[in-house]
């Protein structure tokens, strides 16, 4: 299982690089969550992701540790299941996340927990000095504290955090590659059930929702809402620091790279925005026939690893006229949504099994 961050490599990068003596102490940190998540990944090139056959379990339990600036995990248990909350904000917005998340995929979709067979939810927050992200290495939640200027925290914000966790969904059911297109679907399902899962927690639907992921993140100077629009992909950011949001809404618009195996948090924006044209189109509750249409794709055996858009489109037609009805508005609106962003649903699947991850 590769090790999914929130914040793109392409930012980290640009962040390193800078020179303005304000932001100096960014760019070191950003140099340090870079560096970190290149040793991670050097230690798992070459390998596929791999599931553990779940345990038969019958409660969730979630266990909250601090790193306390180190980078040795797990750290210290410093909140368990059923107790009561710390002198630690983010020991406690950890321990209400996990448990919103959670309670968000058994009511909206009876999952129960991330493997379905209740995995025990593990989180640890104070990892590193001012390290600048947030991730899931497999087997738990790591929050940085941020560097104070560019990020100021990433546990405050449940999107981040259901974003997060829902690496763990799909590594628990379509496994998708982390490599190009299939890669991209990976963060893109993060993102949907991460802004799915806030809108639940705040009974809003998809006209009220501002669908953006990792608002609240950012540093008071920084121009930017969030890291990620599903609204209007492209327009999250715009910033002397961060640059201008990169991510196509549209095919048209699609980045070839090598970097960020493929482009992953960039071409992510496309499926995004189908998803939002899906919802908005239905209205109502996002969770409810949009959610269901793309949650039923991702946990099916019908999807492939290596599914790019094209098959990951054509699954949520089939999966739409298969609980829905083929004449019913959920067709048309999932129709509409993935030729408003230029991809044709086909029964196809990219070579990308034996691709290295990164």
């Amino acid at each position: 299982m590769p090790v999914c961050s929130i914040v793109p490599p392409y930012l980290l990068r640009r962040l390193a690089r800078l020179q303005d003596p304000p932001m100096l102490d960014a760019a070191g940190a950003a140099r340090h969550a870079l560096d970190h998540l290149e040793r991670i990944h050097a230690q798992r090139r070459g390998l596929r992701g791999s599931v553990t056959p779940p345990l038969t379990r019958t409660t969730l339990t979630r266990t909250i540790s601090d790193a306390e600036h180190g980078e040795t995990l797990p750290g210290t248990t410093v909140r368990a299941e059923g107790q009561d909350p710390v002198a630690d904000r983010a020991v406690d917005e950890a321990y209400d996340g996990l448990g919103h998340t959670a309670d968000f995929y058994a009511q909206a979709y009876g999952r129960r927990s991330l493997d379905g067979d209740d995995l025990p939810l593990d989180a640890t927050v104070h990892f590193g000095q001012q390290y600048d992200n947030a991730f899931w290495n497999g087997e738990r939640m790591v929050f940085g504290d941020g560097d104070g200027d560019v990020f100021v925290s990433f546990t405050s914000a449940l999107t981040v955090i259901a974003h997060e966790l829902t690496h763990g969904v799909t590594q628990y059911s379509a496994n998708l590659v982390y490599q190009g297109q299939s890669g991209a679907l990976n963060e893109s399902v993060s993102d949907v059930f991460g802004v799915l899962a806030e809108q639940w927690v705040r009974g809003q639907d998809a006209a009220s929702a501002d669908w953006l992921v990792g608002a609240g993140i950012f540093g008071p100077s920084i121009h930017g809402t969030a890291l990620r629009s599903l609204a209007a992909p492209g327009t999250a950011f715009d910033d002397p620091a961060l640059g201008k949001d990169p991510q196509p809404a549209h095919m048209d618009g699609y980045v070839e790279t090598t970097e960020d195996s493929g482009g992953v948090h960039l071409n992510s924006g496309i499926p995004n925005h189908a998803f939002y044209l899906v919802a908005t189109a239905l209205g109502g509750n996002a969770w409810e026939r949009a959610g269901r249409i793309w949650y039923d794709t991702l946990t099916s055996d019908r999807l492939p690893a290596s599914a790019d858009f094209a098959r990951f489109a054509q699954e949520t037609l089939d999966v739409a006229a298969e609980r829905y009805g083929a004449d019913g508005a959920e067709v048309r609106a999932v129709t509409d949504a993935w030729a408003g962003v230029g991809v044709t649903p086909a029964k196809t699947a990219r070579a990308a099994e034996g691709t290295a991850l990164e």
